[in-house]
């Protein structure tokens, strides 16, 4: 019960914290002849490691270099389980000596501390956003269970800081600034973070994920429909602060002659839907949204109180994000794919009796 693994047929496990020596995990369920290698991961841990981003990131850099333990030979998955690393190399944990006893408004310091009655306060520990290296070498390895069955998952930012996108491009987002979904509003995201970043304060945004070639069928009636999984995976991610599937938030101010995707004879002739029904896959393109918080480390002056109770003032040092867009953007496809594989496999299991192995 500890929360440390995700999924049912496709199960991560993941450890470490962001001070630690390293950080890793354990994917197992992963079915055996799947094309996968080092590379294929690292390809993923790039998109997401510190360093990346420009005005927006961290200026701490992690070569976040992933040693495969076991479970893939000649460069297939094997069925079992498979184990993966990732050391940290560029620790500063001097920089938050200051911080031991305080608490950091926006972060899980005062939480951690009512839970465990103990915190690492260098970088949060398990609550950094460091964490998230293991979800996306685990969503690498989903995404190569997914890419055999013709499942592609995407990804971009389509909102940072109040500025929206106009257009969608997905596909292109991996190729530009801030994984944008849009070219044209990379200019003004440059400026808006630039100016962020010299009042020492801190953005948020939004981010679109689709899935496409997602087949019909896909989840569980009542208590694991597809989408709640789906929310449930992504909202486990540490600066996500509300999800929506398809047309989400907007479904609530239309009408349901104006909500509802009609069905023809060639298919749905919309997706207001974002490709769930009743929680299972229509055989549409899947769509979610996330809301991400802006980062809490500020360089600005904070109201907080200490471990001994009393009030007092803090500036956080040390290196932060100005914004978790860009670096959050593989991390949440990573959880789509886990998501979308752990049911795929699961849908497997489920033929009729009697109909083979």
């Amino acid at each position: 019960m500890a929360g440390s693994s995700f999924g049912v047929v496709l199960r991560l496990t993941t450890f470490g914290e962001s001070h630690g020596p390293a950080l890793g995990g354990v994917l197992d369920g992963c079915p055996p002849g799947i094309p996968l290698d080092a590379a294929r991961i690292q390809r993923d841990l790039h998109r997401r490691r510190p360093g990346q981003g420009g005005l927006a990131a961290t200026t701490r850099h992690e070569p976040d270099e992933v040693q495969l333990l076991s479970g893939v030979f000649d460069g297939k998955t094997t069925g079992t389980p498979i184990a993966f690393l990732i050391e940290n190399r560029n620790q500063r944990s001097g920089d938050y000596d200051a911080l031991a006893e305080v608490f950091r408004p926006g972060h899980g310091d005062v939480t951690y501390q009512a839970k465990y009655g103990c915190r690492d306060h260098r970088g949060g520990g398990r609550a950094s956003g460091r964490e998230t290296v293991a979800r996306v070498a685990g969503g690498a390895i989903a995404a190569a269970i997914l890419e055999t069955v013709g499942i592609t998952v995407a990804a971009a930012a389509v909102e940072l800081g109040g500025i929206p996108t106009v257009a969608r491009d997905l596909e292109g987002a991996w190729d530009r600034p801030f994984f944008a979904a849009d070219p044209a509003v990379v200019p003004a995201w440059e400026a808006l973070v630039a100016k962020v970043r010299a009042a020492g304060d801190t953005l948020g945004g939004i981010v679109e994920v689709v899935a496409t070639g997602v087949p019909p069928g896909l989840g569980e009636p009542v208590f694991d429909k597809l989408d709640a999984r789906l929310a449930a995976a992504l909202m486990s991610v540490g600066a996500v602060k509300g999800v929506e599937i398809g047309a989400g938030f907007a479904a609530a101010r239309r009408r349901g002659s104006e909500n509802n995707d009609p069905i023809t004879a060639e298919g749905f002739a919309s997706n207001h839907a974002g490709g769930i029904l009743a929680g299972i896959s229509t055989g549409q393109d899947i769509v979610v949204r996330t809301a991400i918080k802006p980062i809490p480390s500020i360089a600005l002056p904070q109201r907080t109180r200490g471990r001994d109770g009393q009030e007092r003032e803090i500036r956080i040092a040390g290196r932060h994000d100005i914004c978790a867009i860009p670096r959050i953007v593989p991390v949440l496809r990573a959880m789509v794919c886990l998501t979308l594989a752990d049911f795929l496999l699961l849908q497997r299991r489920m033929r009729p009796w009697g109909a083979g192995p």
